[in-house]
């Protein structure tokens, strides 16, 4: 496999950056209620990485080392309100549901970490796809934390009634049926559970860990 491939591919499973690195908690914390911010989210996140990486490759041998942290905090500051706007022009409803966490994107420790450690030491198209990977990764854990958060926090998937009582339910579950509404994974609390069984699953299959 090439080194580029390997960029791509290695945050997904064996290196996944919230699954080993433990990074960028506090936004699946806060942004996994429900399946449709999640997503808008990953989508986001894996846009600012992979440009601001791109970037910051094109621009490594011009960047003086000691003020290379203000300009790649430009880079990804600028990519972050390009986003925010595009998401207010046309997703305006779920921009108003992500509220300042598509802000916060810049301190996320993933974005400056893959252009510190990555992408200032490689070419352009293996740094761009090792922050399509890293975004990737980090978003596949957050739609699998909202799958489950939405599904037993509120009994819904993407907004249609799934376990409720409701008469467009698909799974129509008596009021006095063992299926309650889970209020422990409406709060961060139930979030912060399932990334729990997630770290720990993955470190028990890969035995990977970080250290």
């Amino acid at each position: 496999m090439s080194d580029t491939m390997k960029a791509f591919k290695d945050p997904f499973v064996i290196n996944n950056p919230i699954a080993v690195q433990v990074l960028g908690i506090c936004s699946a914390l806060a942004v996994t209620t429900q399946i449709k911010p999640a997503f808008t989210m990953a989508i986001a996140v894996t846009a600012v990485m992979g440009l601001s990486n791109l970037t910051v490759s094109l621009l490594r041998k011009q960047i003086p080392n000691k003020i290379r942290i203000i300009i790649e905090l430009t880079i990804i500051s600028t990519l972050v309100i390009l986003v925010d706007q595009i998401l207010k022009a046309y997703a305006y409803d779920i921009s108003r549901q992500l509220s300042v966490f598509v802000g916060l994107i810049i301190t996320n420790c993933i974005v400056m970490g893959r252009a510190e450690a990555y992408a200032l030491h490689n070419p352009p198209v293996p740094a761009l796809m090792d922050g399509i990977g890293n975004g990737l990764g980090y978003g596949i854990v957050l739609v699998i934390v909202a799958f489950f958060r939405e599904l037993f926090g509120v009994g819904k998937l993407l907004g249609y009634d799934i376990l409720t009582t409701s008469e467009n339910s698909l799974i129509t579950v008596s009021a006095d049926s063992w299926y309650k509404h889970n209020g422990l994974m409406v709060v961060p609390t139930g979030a912060f559970v399932i990334i729990s069984l997630i770290v720990w699953i993955h470190h028990n299959y890969t035995k990977k860990f970080e250290d």
